[in-house]
This record gives C-alpha cells, sequence and structure tokens, in this order.
C-alpha cells in the first residue's frame, strides 16, 4: 500500500467549472484528467483522438483526389469514402458525450462539496471534552502530547519533499473532516497541533483527526 493514501481529494467549484469547459468547449476528456477521472478521461480523449484522426484521413484522401482531377491526366472518379468522415464525427460526438455526462457528474459532487462545507460551517460548535474523558481518548493516541488544551505531534521524515507530502495529504483529510490542525514545518519534520477553537479546548473532532492521521 503507498505511503499517505487517503480517501480521494476534495472537489473545488472551480476545479469542476475548469473541467467542464475543457471537456465541453475544447478537447473532450482533458478536463476529466484535470479532475483527476483518470480512466474517462484517459478513454474519452483516446476516443476523440481516433474520431479525429479518421476524419482527418478522410479529408486527405479528398484532398489528393481533388489535386489528381486538377492537375493530374488520371481519369475522372467520383469522390467517396463518405463513411470515413461519418465514422470519425461519430467518434468525436460520442468522446463529448461522454465528456458531457462525467461533466454533470462533476459539478453534482463540487456542489454536495459545497453543501457539506456549508453544514460545518453553520453547525453548532462540538462539547468540549473534560479531564476524565481527555485522559483515556490520548491513550489510544501514545505518539501525541497534551499541552494547554491542545494535542501535539511532530512526524519526522527522510527529506523535505516527503514532509511537503505528508502535509498535503492532511490538508486534504483536514478538508473532509472541517477541522484544521496548526502546522509548522521544519525540513523534515512537521509537528501538528489540534484543538477545537470554536469549544475552546479538545473535542472528539480533534482525536478523531489524531487517530486519522496516525493512520497514514
Amino acid at each position: 500500500m503507498k505511503l499517505f493514501s487517503p480517501r480521494g481529494k476534495p472537489l473545488s467549484r472551480a476545479t469542476a467549472k475548469n473541467a467542464v469547459l475543457l471537456n465541453q468547449l475544447a478537447t473532450p476528456g482533458l478536463g476529466s484528467i484535470l479532475a483527476r477521472r483518470w480512466i474517462a478521461g484517459v478513454g474519452q480523449l483516446l476516443l476523440f483522438l481516433a474520431g479525429f484522426a479518421i476524419y482527418c484521413l478522410w479529408t486527405f484522401k479528398n484532398l489528393s483526389q481533388y489535386y489528381q482531377l486538377m492537375f493530374g491526366d488520371a481519369p475522372q472518379q467520383s469522390l467517396g469514402g463518405s463513411r470515413l468522415a461519418w465514422t470519425g464525427a461519430a467518434l468525436c460526438i460520442a468522446a463529448w458525450l461522454w465528456a458531457a455526462i462525467t461533466s454533470f457528474s462533476l459539478m453534482r459532487e463540487a456542489s454536495a462539496g459545497g453543501r457539506r462545507s456549508l453544514e460545518n460551517f453553520s453547525a453548532p460548535p462540538v462539547q468540549k471534552l473534560d479531564e476524565a474523558k481527555i485522559i483515556p481518548a490520548l491513550a489510544l493516541i501514545p505518539n501525541w502530547q497534551l499541552d494547554d488544551g491542545k494535542i501535539t505531534r511532530t512526524y519526522q521524515f527522510k527529506d523535505f519533499p516527503a514532509a511537503i507530502k505528508f502535509v498535503e495529504v492532511v490538508a486534504a483529510l483536514a478538508e473532509q473532516a472541517w477541522h484544521h490542525p496548526d502546522i509548522d514545518i521544519r525540513w523534515n519534520k512537521v509537528t501538528l497541533t489540534l484543538t477545537t477553537h470554536d469549544s475552546g479546548g479538545l473535542t472528539d473532532k480533534d482525536f478523531a483527526l489524531a487517530r486519522q492521521l496516525d493512520q497514514l
């Protein structure tokens, strides 16, 4: 299993909008790839490129016949191959429609994420834990230290890029939980501090996120 493998990163409205514009107004599949829908994006892009290549082949064949009629001594012949043109156009349209379905799914996902963020923002504060509940909860995360109503832990990695990669995963988890730790980066060391500010101290949200981070 790869190091740092949380659930998918939440999709923002800006990313979804850019993906839709690329899919529908530029090249089908590019927007899907931007939104990390790799399988759908690559499939849409390959389908569109195949259709475009077939259409270009039909165009080349027809241009060649025109030039033969204009400048060559070859006997006149009918310009055929319309089946190639229809095949190419059909593949391009299919790629565009497939990309449209993915775009619709991306917009729905972004809208759902926005609603969840709004619900989390407007939710009432979580109840602060008293000392009797903090001590057993802290025992489940022995690598964390209690410090003045906060819990902290320092993670150490082999180098700076590894530390930054970890921070990116922490940011994704924090967005999903709508609970954001304080982060201090010192080259290959990352110190995380958790507390629930609007509750005035530690809550179940802090310990739940700490357990998630320890599982990375």
